[in-house]
């Protein structure tokens, strides 16, 4: 993206100014810590296991289904970081709705993001206590929600230096999945039969699966008041944490394809695992899931992160309790929040399904940044063209998703609207 797309933005009034906003949180982080938070996101536990339901869902189209991913993340990526220009705040989507939508948007905005991510943090939480030990998948996964939490209240940081760390761990995992793919070349793909999908509908729901993968970036702008000069440093670390992930998906899914073939990618739970099982490299596989489980950590290490600023944000809005908008003397963390959000996630992780989890969050989170492409259609002096197709790619690839799945997106949407409702009738009466 060309930063300079976003200086004509930077001085236009806004109905609630930046000074406004109390300076509550330490801005800390820079771009390379905020480039790291957004890897840690997006090279998570998605990358390990969305290529088998998108290969189902395209068949041999997986490749379509992940351009298409890519570009709904592009433009969602674009129009956060136009926003985050303008709104260097905490929160993302939530405040960039509320100042150009109305409170409205962004209320639901936030409700959105809070339970679809949070969903999410189960999902990831459940998906390390699978790799680690899958009879005792739960406990594990509650000692992971309990360890991150923990983490986070003591400065974000130090979450960022631990996310550093986990992106390089899972980063050389990812390689050396492609190095063993490629350098024993793939004899078994020509062997199997290649799926033909389901059209385009195929591609949208392959999209919407791998895009799962892909939405790490929000956790950049919810950092907003976290980040040193957040109206240049957002706008940049989120379209290089993109780019980077863009490219090292693109590597993995041409290596599934040239050594599973889209059939055998769709038949196995664990596809990157299949890769090095079937070259040479066997030996791997190992280190492949216990590189599955720290890129599970590592995502909820950054879900968290995020999902606690949207609550505390609201907080401060009194969307939600109150008791929410304190930062601690000490660490200068929203550590009320974090633990609200930790023991929320445990409760869920407690009797969620993995599947049903990722298929859910994703509906939720498309809903998400649709708000955000509408919200900066209205900035003046920028292009229309790319919120117009992030708008339309959320809503065409979430309406594509299974079908259990989006009814049950849309109507946690509907009840958030109707809590709003009922909460706005009673401040006017």
């Amino acid at each position: 993206m060309d930063n300079g797309d976003l200086g004509p933005n930077l001085a236009e009034p806004t109905p609630h100014s930046v000074a406004a906003v109390p300076a509550r949180l330490v801005r800390r982080l820079g771009v390379g810590d905020a480039v790291v938070i957004g890897l840690g996101s997006m090279l998570g536990a998605g990358v390990f296991a969305a290529f088998a339901p998108a290969a189902e869902a395209a068949g041999a189209r997986l490749l379509l289904g992940l351009a298409v991913a890519a570009v709904v993340a592009y433009c969602n990526a674009t129009s956060s970081a136009r926003l985050a220009a303008l709104y260097p705040q905490s929160g993302g989507t939530y405040v960039y709705g509320r100042e150009r939508l109305g409170d409205f948007w962004g209320y639901l905005a936030g409700w959105g993001f809070v339970v679809g991510k949070t969903a999410s943090c189960a999902a990831m939480a459940l998906t390390v206590g699978y790799y680690v030990a899958p009879g005792l998948a739960r406990p594990i996964a509650v000692a992971a929600v309990a360890a991150v939490t923990a983490l986070n209240c003591f400065g974000v940081h130090k979450s960022a230096l631990a996310t550093r760390i986990i992106v390089g761990v899972v980063l050389a995992v990812l390689v050396a999945v492609v190095v063993a793919g490629w350098a024993e070349g793939h004899p078994q793909a020509a062997h199997l039969t290649p799926l033909t999908g389901h059209g385009i509908y195929g591609v949208l729901q392959a999209a919407g699966f791998l895009f799962f993968a892909f939405a790490g970036y929000a956790r950049i702008a919810t950092l907003g008041e976290e980040v040193r000069d957040p109206a240049r440093t957002i706008p940049r670390a989120i379209p290089l944490a993109l780019g980077i992930t863009l490219v090292v998906y693109a590597a993995l899914a041409v290596t599934v394809l040239a050594v599973l073939g889209a059939g055998g990618a769709a038949a196995t739970s664990a596809p990157l695992v299949a890769v090095v099982q079937a070259t040479p490299w066997g030996w791997l596989a190992p280190v492949v899931r216990a590189g599955a489980a720290v890129a599970a950590l590592g995502s909820l290490l950054a879900l968290v992160l995020g999902v606690s600023r949207t609550t505390f944000a609201m907080a401060r809005d009194r969307h939600l309790p109150g008791l929410l908008d304190v930062v601690h003397p000490r660490y200068g963390v929203p550590h009320r929040a974090e633990l609200a959000v930790g023991v929320v996630v445990i409760a869920v992780v407690l009797v969620a399904d993995v599947r049903g989890a990722i298929g859910f969050s994703s509906v939720v989170v498309l809903a998400y940044y649709a708000i955000a492409n509408a919200s900066a259609l209205t900035i003046d002096g920028s292009s229309k063209l790319i919120p117009v197709l992030g708008l339309v790619g959320c809503v065409a690839v979430a309406v594509c998703l299974p079908l259990a799945s989006t009814v049950a997106g849309f109507a946690v949407l509907a009840v958030g609207a109707l809590v709003w409702a009922v909460r706005r009738g009673r401040s006017l009466r």
